[in-house]
């Protein structure tokens, strides 16, 4: 028997995979027990500030084995909102991808369009010029520092909300994504708030806080429908508005060149129901702009109004209605108080405060505004508030006019001709009515022949009960010539729009 020969060993494949894992599992757990230990010890020994500062070294260390860059883009700024973020929300919105798996729905109250975002954690690719340019939503919630809870009826906020967006991208197009990305995703984002926007119409809250412009007015949609298409004008005077909108929209750089506020004064004069409240809202629904109705007997002095201005927002149209009413401006000291008194109340509101409102330092806080002023007796006015700089349209709204009329008879009947159309133009010329009473006496029939029967029935009503009180139809038209003579001044120009075809 040979003594030297050796044992045969069998080699198990199975037995040495089992001790393989359970070696790694091993390995596993200690390194987890030591990370355990490690970080006990980091938090009971070592300072708070110390941790965090090597936690961020580590972080920094890791990091810069990456050749990408992350951009965040917080919700505030302190306590003010981020601009950018409101913009990146905007514009990340059209570019949400329908297999995006959670989307998050909002829709305003004040706001009739549903809104898409992301939600927690979600991501989306933007490329912009052939760079990739990764969007992460982050939201986390901690808890507030600031709570009372022994108010039973007023429960704790107990977690407050920070959110934020996380851009990543490749570190070598840093400056193209500072420079020029940014400033597309400013540029889109407000085309798309343009489209979004719901207009709003802006009135005085009774109550008012100053500090925040939600404080001081309240609102509510703007819906009303007058469009210049709508309104019973004459076509040439509607151009001439028009076309004076749209060149003051697109002279923003020739505004500054020249060192003039960014806005525009008009002046809507005539008797009532001439249409200058529809006049308005067609400007805003034109120029998508809100509207804030200022009303000048609710304001206490200078300072209350200078307040208000600034708590307006930009692209809107400032409204004070019925000024010969609001105040009794017609050769006032330029000291004199001239509001209303209330009762133990004394208003220290002056003339010179309205002007510096108007066209001093205080009238540019803002871009793209404009003040329309509106009155039934322009003589009344100081002849201060009337000069260029100031009121820059003057536009009367007359009584209605034949071309008038037939804009009135095609949106309330449908029509633009009918054999009775010349003899309502003739009574209209030596009687005058306004466009309300004309609009009024349509709706009252829904066939087109009772509505026109209607409205001659009213007119030859309206020259008798003028017979009858000794005045001739004659004469009518000789004041309508000398009092009512249809204009529009503007920059100091005046076109006599009854010199205007239709």
């Amino acid at each position: 028997m040979d003594t030297n020969r050796k044992p045969t060993v069998f080699f198990d494949a199975n037995n040495n995979q089992v001790s393989t894992a359970k070696f790694a599992f091993s390995s596993a757990a200690s390194v987890a027990a030591t990370a355990i230990l490690a970080r006990s010890i980091a938090h009971e020994f070592v300072p708070p500030e110390l941790r965090d500062y090597i936690f961020f070294k580590i972080k920094s260390l890791l990091l810069s084995f990456t050749p990408y860059t992350t951009l965040v883009i917080e919700e505030f700024d302190g306590l003010n909102d981020n601009h950018l973020y409101k913009a990146a929300q905007l514009y990340l919105e059209p570019t949400i991808p329908p297999d995006t798996k959670r989307i998050r729905l909002t829709m305003p109250k004040k706001q009739g369009k549903i809104s898409f975002s992301l939600e927690n954690s979600e991501q989306i690719v933007d490329n912009f010029n052939g760079i990739q340019v990764k969007w992460k939503f982050v939201s986390k919630n901690f808890p507030s520092k600031n709570v009372s809870p022994h108010d039973p009826y007023n429960p704790p906020l107990l977690t407050c909300e920070t959110r934020c967006f996380e851009l990543n991208f490749h570190k070598k197009h840093k400056e193209t994504i500072l420079n020029s990305y940014m400033q597309h995703i400013l540029a889109k984002s407000k085309e798309l708030k343009e489209k979004k926007k719901t207009l709003r119409l802006f009135t005085l809250k009774s109550d008012r806080v100053y500090g925040r412009r939600g404080d001081m007015w309240q609102s509510l949609n703007l819906d009303h429908p007058s469009t210049f298409q709508t309104l019973a004008m004459d076509s040439d005077l509607k151009k001439n508005i028009i076309e004076d909108l749209d060149r003051f929209m697109r002279r923003k750089e020739y505004y500054k060149s020249v060192g003039k506020a960014w806005k525009r004064g008009y002046l809507l004069f005539g008797p009532p129901g001439t249409g200058k409240s529809s006049l308005v809202a067609a400007m805003a629904n034109y120029l998508n702009f809100d509207i804030y109705d200022l009303e000048l007997s609710e304001i206490r002095d200078n300072s209350e109004l200078r307040k208000l201005l600034i708590a307006t927002g930009n692209k809107s149209i400032l409204v004070v209605e019925d000024l010969d009413c609001s105040l009794e401006m017609h050769r006032l000291p330029q000291s004199r108080p001239v509001l209303p008194h209330r009762p133990n109340q004394l208003s220290q509101m002056t003339l010179s405060g309205l002007l510096n409102f108007v066209d001093g330092l205080w009238s540019s806080c803002g871009d793209e505004r404009i003040i329309v002023f509106t009155t039934n007796h322009k003589d009344r006015l100081d002849p201060a508030l009337l000069r260029p700089g100031r009121i820059d349209v003057q536009i009367h709204m007359s009584y209605i006019t034949p071309c008038g009329f037939r804009m009135l008879a095609s949106n309330y009947l449908g029509i633009t001709e009918h054999p009775q159309f010349m003899e309502i133009e003739e009574l209209l010329k030596t009687k005058k009515v306004t466009p309300a009473e004309v609009g009024e006496t349509l709706m009252k029939e829904e066939r087109v022949e009772e509505a026109l029967q209607g409205l001659i029935q009213f007119l030859e009503t309206k020259i008798e009960d003028a017979a009858a009180d000794g005045v001739q139809p004659e004469q009518v038209q000789a004041v309508d010539d000398d009092e009512e003579e249809l204009m529009i001044e503007m920059a100091g120009t005046l076109v006599d729009m009854n010199r205007l075809n239709c």
